[in-house]
């Protein structure tokens, strides 16, 4: 419901139809973006889904690739249902990143680019603070939170693009 009302912002006219608004014209960088970070997730969560031993060799090693099994048949049940629901939602975000690359509004692409920065962020603030605790992962940690933040940086490049646009 939330992304049906983001998506389509609409007010009501004086004969009550409803009349799409849009703000002014959307930014071409935006689109470029938002299906990078499109096809970074939905490669991702596919690879999560079906592939999710295959992705711990190739991103923690072997070694910890099997660590990350689990030990007894139920824990390797939990883990691969983790992993599919975890690739799932991925998915899924890579897939509302496309359906969001395609808005025109120009305040909606700036409120949305911050968001993503913040999420990005928190994302690496996470792994400074918890995954650097883990045995098994902490050597894999200042990789990842560098790719958090560059991800981050994508965005803010936008930001800072738009925002220059803007005021040409």
């Amino acid at each position: 419901m939330i992304i049906i009302l983001l998506l389509s912002i609409r007010t009501l006219d004086l004969a009550g139809n409803y009349k799409r608004e849009i703000k002014s014209m959307a930014s071409s960088g935006f689109l470029l973006i938002c299906m990078l970070h499109s096809l970074i997730a939905l490669t991702c969560g596919a690879l999560m889904m079906f592939y999710s031993h295959e992705v711990y060799v190739f991103g923690h090693g072997p070694e910890t690739a099997i660590k990350l099994q689990g030990s007894s048949p139920h824990d390797q049940l939990l883990i691969k249902t983790s992993d599919s629901f975890s690739g799932l939602l991925l998915f899924t975000v890579g897939f509302l990143l496309f359906m969001v690359a395609f808005v025109k509004d120009r305040e909606f692409q700036s409120f949305f680019a911050k968001g993503c920065v913040l999420l990005h962020l928190a994302m690496a603030i996470w792994r400074v603070y918890f995954e650097r605790k883990l045995e098994d992962l902490a050597r894999d940690w200042p990789r990842q939170v560098v790719g958090d933040v560059t991800l981050a940086l994508s965005w803010v490049f936008f930001l800072v693009y738009s925002w220059r646009e803007k005021y040409d």
